[in-house]
């Protein structure tokens, strides 16, 4: 992974609500469990940021698991577009669940 000017990264695992706080990078009230790397995508799309996804990655931490990460236009601090990307995935998925 090579760093992009403009761009920063972000994994699923940030957004995860099964993780520890050390991997997950927003508040539990805000995380999901096992988030998708195309929810994170949509989410992204949804705020009209550039970005570009890499499937099959693996987070450092999480070697075996080959979850993908997206680069993501830097438009706001990482810890707001964190929280407002995270505020997306979950309603997204309290919508899907509606729906089934």
């Amino acid at each position: 992974m090579r760093k992009r000017k403009g761009m920063c990264v972000l994994w699923p695992i940030y957004f995860d609500a099964n993780e520890s706080r050390a991997l997950r990078k927003v508040p539990k009230d805000l995380a999901i469990p096992r988030p998708k790397l195309e929810e994170l995508c949509a989410a992204v799309r949804q705020l009209g940021l550039k970005y570009e996804a890499v499937e099959g990655a693996a987070h450092p931490a999480r070697h075996w698991d080959k979850t993908g990460y997206v680069f993501v236009e830097k438009r706001w601090p990482k810890t707001v577009l964190m929280k407002r990307i995270a505020l997306l995935m979950k309603r997204a998925r309290a919508l899907a669940h509606r729906k089934a």
